[in-house]
């Protein structure tokens, strides 16, 4: 039985590297039958056993028609990383080992890999040493966190226990966010009991980062009132950043919460040609961010960060008489700092991609991308594209010819499977969308890709041309 499993795992992990291996080779986006992939999934459960390596092959043959190469360097879509070689590798030694992260009785090994990454991504991020740091699925959860626990701290201000009274009878608390904040920000409102009507947007500069002044004068229309301000580390469709140092003061002489949405943008805290764009984090109250995305982490993995860690905790954890180490106090657990109780060990790859690239490896990787999203915008631009954002960080907006085809281009371009590009809305119109995360990308990708999109271009207008 060893013998057998040991074969079965290898030829899993000889399976996932032969992916790595060839996905920049194969076209970003498969094109399977829905019918043929719905059929090889499906039909009736067998109602005997069927042996493991028939399962892999199986599964195998299954699915691989329909893999998307997220991995590969040429996937420019929604803002997704890749997955380092470490990263991966202590994924498939987490999924291995298969333990459940919430305290130290149930993994001395998680919680200490868990307890050391988080001190590197707050080292990395210039957030305070002292705090704490929960590992979640990604940025909604670590939204999700860190309005809770603003939620908590804004209410017993008012004189309301939330945790113990809920919202019925509470003061009404407002959230005050961006007009360009994330859409994370209101499901995080929804699942909060908070609800969308609680938001306050905020008008945004021509870039999308918020309008300090305009935050002000709502601030002072909300006086009183129990506040929580939520701000932006890179806006998911142009990257500007939030004027952190100027809004959080805000925020705090008002006696609000400040929290940080970064999903990627955090990041740029850990370069130096790019730490400037999100100067006074650390004076916020909390902060989300991605592993998933610019680390190059595997999914799932985000980080929910609290300057508050017994609050945080006493947010988050819950007791019972079973669950030997939890509940609230100065000696919390880890699972004390999320939603889950039943959680993977994700630390392990965190800790990985930390430990392989260091602090010059990750700079590295921030500033690769950065100069690679600008290296997309200049082949665009020279082949007749307009570029709609300055390409601070790593996303960029563009459109080719009427934005009325931009929708027609984004197709050919999936279509042709160089590479993979989305589009969004912006300032009311339809552009080309480009994320550049994945540490396995060349200018050579970028050359392929831009190359690819301006035929896309072309093929589209020329058909959209009235004949002569």
């Amino acid at each position: 039985m060893t013998d057998d499993l040991v074969h079965l795992l290898t030829t899993a992990a000889q399976v996932g590297a032969r992916h790595r291996e060839t996905v920049a080779t194969r076209p970003v986006h498969p094109a399977p039958d829905p019918t043929a992939l719905a059929a090889a999934f499906g039909g009736d459960l067998p109602a005997g056993r069927t042996r493991p390596d028939d399962v892999l092959r199986q599964l195998v043959a299954a699915a691989e028609p329909g893999l998307v190469g997220t991995v590969g360097p040429r996937f420019f879509g929604f803002v997704i990383g890749g997955s380092s070689p470490s990263a991966t590798a202590a994924d498939i030694l987490a999924a291995g080992w298969d333990q459940c992260a919430y305290n130290e009785v149930l993994s001395p090994a998680a919680a200490a890999a868990e307890r050391a990454a988080g001190a590197w991504a707050k080292q990395l991020l210039g957030l305070p040493a002292t705090a704490s740091v929960g590992f979640v699925t990604g940025a909604q959860a670590a939204n999700t966190v860190g309005l809770a626990v603003g939620r908590h701290r804004v209410l017993a201000d008012a004189g309301w226990d939330v945790e113990r009274d809920g919202l019925c009878g509470a003061p009404r608390a407002v959230i005050v966010a961006s007009e360009e904040r994330h859409a994370t920000i209101d499901r995080a409102a929804r699942l909060l009991g908070l609800g969308t009507s609680s938001i306050r947007p905020v008008a945004a500069t021509a870039q999308g980062a918020i309008d300090v002044d305009a935050l002000g004068h709502i601030l002072a229309t909300l006086a009183g009132q129990p506040v929580i301000v939520c701000l932006q580390a890179g806006n998911v469709n142009t990257g500007a950043c939030d004027d952190l140092r100027r809004a959080i003061s805000l925020a705090k002489r008002h006696g609000a919460w400040a929290h940080v949405d970064g999903a990627f943008g955090l990041w740029a805290a850990a370069s130096p040609r790019t730490a400037h764009l999100v100067d006074g984090v650390e004076e916020a109250d909390s902060w989300g961010t991605d592993a998933h995305k610019w680390l190059n982490v595997p999914y799932d993995s985000g980080l929910a960060f609290c300057a508050d860690a017994a609050l945080h905790a006493e947010t988050m954890s819950y007791a019972a008489s079973y669950l030997t180490g939890s509940g609230a106090g100065s000696d919390f657990v880890l699972g004390d700092l999320t939603p889950e109780s039943s959680r993977r060990a994700r630390g392990f790859a965190v800790w990985a991609a930390l430990r392989e690239l260091g602090t010059e490896g990750v700079a590295d990787l921030v500033d690769r991308s950065c100069a690679l999203t600008r290296r997309m915008a200049s082949r665009l631009q020279a082949g007749g594209a307009t570029v709609h954002n300055d390409v601070v960080l790593n996303q960029l907006l563009v459109s080719l010819g009427d934005p009325a085809h931009t929708d027609a281009i984004i197709a050919a371009v999936q279509r042709d499977g160089t590479c993979w590009v989305g589009g969004t809305t912006w300032r009311g119109q339809r552009l080309i969308r480009v994320s550049v995360s994945n540490a396995t990308t060349t200018e050579d990708d970028i050359d392929l890709s831009a190359d690819a999109i301006l035929r896309a271009a072309a093929s589209v207008m020329a058909a959209a041309a009235p004949s002569t």
